[in-house]
């Protein structure tokens, strides 16, 4: 037990710092309402709605965007729930927030105990790591997924580590429990980040091997590490294969239009090039890493909330800084900057001279790796690199965030700084060394320095583009130089006075150091000075961007989802489907809440992955028509029997049945009912076969949907090759049955036809008609199509893909392996205790 004893302090320790993080708010029970959280919520009330009344899991959700799979909203599987049981466990059981600071603190420190590092030493790096700014930013916007992901990301580096550390069955087991752990955690993006990460560590140990003349060995570790990779997908594998499946759909997927002019050049297949580098960091904004607010900080912040900038104000335009940012950087909005910390960016960079080994340059090749990845758009030779030739880096959004792999490598080389100067007291002595000190020193305290006497040595200008020319449309002539002389001089003083803290942060830290190595301060003192310094220094960064203000009674989230009474009169519609569309705040709001979608079945919504084709009729159709039936709408003052319905096709064919509109100086919600929606499937006279997307998108413009539906000729097939559809009077199809997984129809029609379903098409979907199977092809770009028999049918739809019977079979098989290899753990470990300790 003694043995454990540090280890049980440190984890003691995280646990204090966490519930003092978040105190008082952790004790009263206040949440912090996150849009991402809160949109979660109304698109997944459907699903949650069924299984409390089924027991059952849908994998489809009518809620949001017309319909979507439901793989992408709080993905459950029953094979992931023992591993649940165990995250909790992992978790100590710890509240909501306490427990989020708690597991990244605690997964660094099991990474640095796996590379042999002191308990005290590796409880300081997983402070210093998980008190990085970027972290606390997460919490508020509600990137909870992201955040989880990264807390189990260092432990599953250190399965990887104590594997070449020629411990490979422990190594083995921790490796394939946290990747396991982590993809559970759904985000995928930053476990594919950190594969570059465990690369550049696997080169490292190569060459140890290679030099150590160690390669069998290095082999067997490897190959003991792919086993366990393996184990730990598989776990995960009902998750994995159907979200790879569904992003081939979305707009992660390719598109089928073919581009032209500049939108031609674009990537082969994912997300737009443009769009995965929106959020790109700027090359003189990574100074962050060592000055926070180098850039100003975060969008959110006025600069009239900036006390120090306020001091540099000219009175005269004081309104106008209530709503300019404080942020001034590059990219299109941001919460808040990546900081590392000062000192432990002295640290890292002193580490560069004096830790010796190929660890060290792997450490320093992934951080100059990813912050010239997080430049993006400003560093696009290498962006089109990787966007065109690297498997899955098109997939994935917002390249800056791949800056967390330098806030993981940057701290981590600042612990083994730290570890060789204090097992070395003379290390910052050699002459070796010496010139590595001078060069840290100036890297870190000089720049600091000189971004507190002089932040014009490095930054140009202090004014956007955007914000240049917004001024120039708002400001007389006269009015325009010197307020741009004022909001310089007030932005330089909000650099300046984060460098001045970041170089006196520095100061005190080489201060510590030099009492060490003068032998008048004690290595234990030394490292709790560092400690508390590194500590308060993130703590009040930190606190700027989640702090107790934000926290909020819980009744706040429910009032979010409060019913109102626009939503009281649709709901007493009591048609088992239609849609609603939610034009409050349009057009920014509308494809940006999910409000709407927790009471009603949605046409806009919000989620990061929609289906790239409804993306698509947002764009080429959606908005527009919403624009020409709001002023439509407007100009009758309501009444739709005097409004031209062929101004929104599309909608009509959505099954829009009711509008919800701003009425009154306050806005408040008002339905209109639609008169002109299609309802909820309808017979067609014609069928328009197009030979591509292009013509298909295009012909919505001329066709009117009740009367011909537009269809790809590769579905040509699955109507069997009908062109007329014979409709007539007598023809009728309605919906008797709904689910969100199942849908049941009642037709009758005196031909054979075509009917058109107001129900969003994707793969997957099964029909019968009277029990037989029938085809489902797609109509209208988005819309389902089924060839019809004459006479009286029962059609019936439903969402049950039988791959995840496959997928959970060996998902189960994958956790039994694993059971078995802790087993084989246990019995190992039994046996050597039992020949240490024979039975008298």
């Amino acid at each position: 037990m003694k043995k454990f004893l540090p280890d049980l302090i440190a984890i003691l320790v995280f646990i204090i710092l966490s519930f003092a993080y978040f105190f008082p708010a952790d004790i009263e029970g206040r949440i912090l309402f996150q849009h991402d959280t809160a949109a979660g919520v109304g698109a997944g009330q459907e699903s949650k709605e069924y299984l409390e009344r089924t027991g059952e899991r849908t994998r489809w959700t009518n809620s949001i965007f017309g319909g979507m799979p439901t793989y992408q909203m709080s993905p459950s599987y029953d094979s992931t729930t023992s591993m649940k049981v165990l995250e909790k466990v992992y978790r100590f059981f710890l509240p909501d927030y306490v427990v989020l600071t708690f597991i990244m603190m605690l997964g660094f420190y099991i990474l640095l105990r796996a590379f042999g590092i002191s308990a005290w030493l590796a409880g300081l790096g997983g402070v210093i790591w998980a008190f990085s700014s970027y972290f606390f930013i997460l919490i508020p916007a509600g990137h909870i997924w992201k955040f989880v992901t990264l807390a189990y990301i260092p432990p599953t580096i250190a399965g990887v580590v104590l594997a070449y550390r020629k411990k490979y069955l422990l190594g083995g087991i921790i490796t394939a429990l946290f990747i396991a752990l982590q993809i559970q955690s759904n985000h995928i993006q930053m476990s594919y980040y950190f594969m570059f990460v465990i690369l550049f560590f696997v080169g490292a140990y190569f060459e140890d091997a290679y030099k150590k003349k160690e390669l069998p060995h290095f082999f067997k570790a490897s190959g003991v590490l792919a086993l366990a990779a393996v184990i730990g997908v598989c776990i995960n594998i009902s998750n994995l294969y159907h979200t790879y499946e569904y992003s081939k759909e979305t707009m992660r997927g390719k598109s089928e239009l073919k581009q032209e002019g500049a939108a031609a050049n674009q990537t082969s297949s994912g997300l737009d090039r443009d769009y995965i580098t929106n959020w790109s960091y700027g090359i003189g904004e990574t100074l962050s890493l060592l000055v926070p607010n180098v850039k100003g900080g975060g969008s959110g912040s006025t600069m009239s909330q900036s006390e120090v900038a306020m001091a540099k104000a000219n009175p005269m335009y004081s309104g106008i800084y209530a709503q300019l940012p404080q942020y001034f950087g590059e990219q299109p909005w941001t919460a808040g900057p990546v900081y590392v910390g000062a000192f432990v960016m002295f640290l890292f960079i002193l580490g560069c001279f004096i830790v010796k080994g190929p660890l060290k340059w792997a450490l320093l090749g992934a951080t100059i790796f990813s912050i010239l990845l997080s430049w993006g758009k400003n560093f696009m030779g290498l962006t089109d690199f990787f966007i065109d030739y690297v498997p899955m880096y098109n997939k994935f959004r917002a390249v800056s965030s791949i800056l967390v792999i330098a806030e993981f490598t940057i701290p981590l080389l600042a612990v083994f700084t730290l570890k060789e100067i204090l097992s070395k007291p003379d290390t910052l002595k050699l002459k070796e060394n010496r010139g590595g000190v001078i060069v840290t020193l100036v890297l870190t305290g000089g720049v600091a320095l000189i971004l507190a006497v002089a932040p014009a040595t490095f930054f140009s200008s202090f004014i956007t583009t955007q914000e240049m020319a917004a001024l120039k449309q708002a400001l007389p002539a006269e009015h325009l130089t010197p307020f741009v002389a004022n909001l310089t001089e007030m932005r330089e003083a909000i650099i300046a006075s984060d460098a001045w803290r970041s170089f006196l942060i520095i100061l005190i830290g080489c201060l510590l150091l030099f009492l060490y190595q003068q032998q008048k301060l004690r290595a234990s003192f030394t490292l709790a000075g560092i400690a508390l310094l590194c500590l308060v220094d993130m703590w009040n960064i930190n606190k700027r961007y989640l702090n107790d203000e934000q926290f909020v009674p819980k009744s706040k989230q429910v009032e979010a989802f409060v019913k109102t009474q626009a939503d009281e009169m649709i709901l007493q519609d009591t048609t088992l489907n239609y849609r609603v569309l939610n034009f409050i705040g349009f057009p920014g709001n509308t494809f940006n809440e999910n409000n709407t979608a927790y009471w009603h079945k949605s046409v806009g919504g919000y989620h990061a992955a929609k289906l790239r084709r409804y993306q698509e009729m947002i764009d080429h159709h959606i908005v527009s028509e919403m624009q020409e039936t709001y002023q439509a709408v407007a100009t009758a003052g309501g009444q739709m029997d005097s409004v031209d319905a062929s101004k929104f096709r599309v909608l009509n064919m959505l099954n829009t049945k009711y509008f919800i509109f701003p009425a009154g100086e306050q806005g408040q919600a008002v339905p209109v009912v639609n008169p002109y929606a299609y309802g909820n499937a309808w017979f067609v006279d014609k069928v328009q076969y197009v030979n591509n997307a292009n013509e298909e998108i295009d012909a919505l413009n001329d066709i009117l949907p009740t009367e011909t539906a537009v269809v790809d000729v590769k579905f040509k097939e699955q109507l069997k090759g009908v062109i007329e559809g014979y409709k007539d009077s007598l023809s009728t199809i309605q919906l008797t049955s709904y689910e969100p997984n199942r849908l049941v129809y009642k037709a009758s029609t005196s031909k054979d036809g075509v009917v058109v379903f107001s129900e969003i098409y994707y793969p997957g979907w099964q029909a019968t008609i009277d029990g037989q199977p029938v085809d489902i092809a797609r109509a209208d770009y988005i819309l389902r199509a089924i060839n019809v028999p004459s006479g009286e049918h029962t059609i019936e739809m439903w969402f049950d893909p039988q791959s995840i019977r496959v997928t959970e079979s060996i998902a189960y098989a994958a956790l039994a392996l694993l059971l078995i290899g802790v087993m084989l753990f246990v019995w190992t470990q039994r046996s050597k205790i039992v020949k240490k300790f024979p039975a008298a």
